[in-house]
């Protein structure tokens, strides 16, 4: 059985080590790519590219994200492990 907070946990530090991952190497590309890139990030709802604060609500939003999709996950999993009864 899954830990539902400690899978979440993780979840919300791996999502969060790529946001900064992404936003690092966003900054770093030229040209299309660099607007493709930038792109991508504004789907995410009020965020605009190189607002710091829009950057951490951004985190903050996909934190919360990965918080609630990892306890999910772990809850269906945790689930599919009991078994049926007759």
């Amino acid at each position: 059985m899954l830990s539902n907070r400690k899978y979440a946990g993780l979840c919300v530090v791996g999502i969060e080590t790529f946001y900064v991952m992404c936003l690092a190497y966003g900054s770093l590309l030229i040209g299309r790519a660099r607007e493709l890139h930038h792109s991508l990030f504004e789907l995410l709802p009020w965020f605009a590219w190189g607002n710091p604060l829009s950057m951490v609500w951004g985190a903050v939003l996909l934190g919360v994200f990965a918080l609630i999709a990892g306890w999910y996950i772990a809850w269906m999993h945790n689930v599919s492990l009991v078994p049926a009864r007759n």
